[in-house]
């Protein structure tokens, strides 16, 4: 079962009331980054390539990143928090797909907390403002035996 907004932002925590939904929490544009370097994922390990942050122009004191078709790597803006007994999806808000952006993203293991990335492919040059709402996390009811403990458990918040 999927669980309510509210409890999502409860999860979460530090949420405006503006992003909190009927069944999930807007997760807010915190960076965008473009892969300058081949990455290997290996049976015995993974390494990640290194990537080069894109700088947002500045427009009347806001902070917008103008990008062409492409794939690039955002990170979001937003501490997410799994909850034991439970599983988070990611999905792009529809004004993403609606401007030719599709946001793909993998699931969030309960245990997971930290900022957290997806990749954002770009299908017609498209602005995008820094702190905008562009993906909204959903939780649902999990059993599982372990928590997450992985590589990445709290990326971008320490």
């Amino acid at each position: 079962m999927f669980r309510s907004g509210r409890f999502v932002a409860d999860a979460l925590g530090d949420v405006d009331d503006e992003q909190v939904q009927p069944n999930g929490v807007d997760l807010r544009l915190g960076g965008v980054y473009e892969q300058v370097e081949p990455g290997r994922i290996g049976t015995d390990g993974k390494t990640v390539g290194d990537r080069r942050e894109l700088d947002p122009d500045e427009e009347d004191g806001t902070e917008v990143y103008r990008l062409d078709a492409g794939g690039y790597v955002v990170g979001y803006a937003d501490t997410v928090r799994i909850p034991e007994g439970h599983v988070g999806f990611l999905y792009p808000r529809s004004s993403l797909l609606r401007n030719s952006c599709m946001l793909d993203t993998a699931v969030w293991d309960a245990g997971y907390e930290g900022r957290g990335e997806g990749l954002l492919e770009v299908y017609h040059p498209v602005e995008l403002e820094a702190g905008a709402r562009i993906a909204q996390l959903v939780l649902a009811e999990a059993n599982h035996a372990d928590s997450y403990d992985g590589t990445y458990q709290r990326e971008g918040i320490e």
